[in-house]
């Protein structure tokens, strides 16, 4: 990630700053131009754009829609709190987007997918819980429980739902690298992506969007790591 490396980079300076000096500046450099393109808007905006408008939001449709289907995110488990409040953003995300998807097509299922590794409950039971929490019925809900991560989901999921109708949910970022595995299993959802980290990226902007910023430092990270996981796919589809 972005700021492994310039913390690397920075260590690197430290360590050659008397043997090498001018490969101490080097790393020193590299670390403040990594950092400050990591973090600027405008750059970490184009970047991730490319990767979440691969897919347009989902929008209602006459088509029946059998699943409705949530990749897994994260909780923390703490049974003080209310289950809603256990869950991270990102599943919270996904969360409404599959409670706005179901009351267009109140007849299809849910399905919630994702181990936990820290918790007794899984995730998928964590998000089923919510769903009930929120009014959904729980004889509408299938957990899977087992999958560690998005090509194991699409691994486990796809023989339940082969030859239906389904609406794939999780974060845009995430959206190509999923769809990828679902249909390396022979079946074909439609998106429903939620999560945008850019919402209009050709919206007015002002100084700021050229101001280094820790949000936007976050994001690039993101836009990271799902680069990384396409790459890893790709080199697995070649094997």
């Amino acid at each position: 990630m972005p700021i492994n490396i310039v913390l690397i980079l920075l260590l690197l300076s430290v360590l050659f700053f008397r043997k090498r000096p001018h490969i101490s500046f080097k790393c020193l450099l590299s670390a403040l131009v990594l950092l400050v393109a990591s973090s600027i808007p405008a750059l970490s905006d184009r970047v991730m754009v490319s990767i979440e408008d691969n897919y347009p939001a989902y929008s209602p449709t006459n088509k029946r829609v059998d699943y409705i289907v949530a990749l897994g995110g994260w909780h923390q488990g703490n049974e003080a709190l209310p289950v809603t409040s256990q869950l991270n953003s990102d599943s919270l995300q996904r969360l409404v987007e599959v409670l706005r998807i179901h009351k267009l097509h109140p007849n299809a299922k849910i399905i919630t997918s994702g181990h936990h590794n820290t918790d007794p409950t899984s995730h998928a039971q964590k998000m089923k819980q919510a769903l009930v929490l929120l009014g959904i019925p729980k004889q509408k809900i299938i957990t899977e429980n087992f999958p560690k991560d998005t090509e194991e989901e699409a691994q486990l999921i796809a023989p339940r739902v082969f030859g239906t109708n389904i609406v794939l949910v999780t974060n845009a970022n995430h959206m190509p690298r999923a769809m990828l595995y679902f249909q390396d299993q022979g079946v074909e959802p439609v998106a429903a992506p939620v999560g945008h980290w850019v919402k209009n990226i050709n919206s007015e902007k002002n100084w700021s969007y050229y101001v280094p910023n820790s949000n936007k430092l976050q994001q690039t990270t993101n836009a990271w790591h799902e680069s990384l996981g396409r790459l890893v796919q790709w080199l697995k589809r070649l094997l």
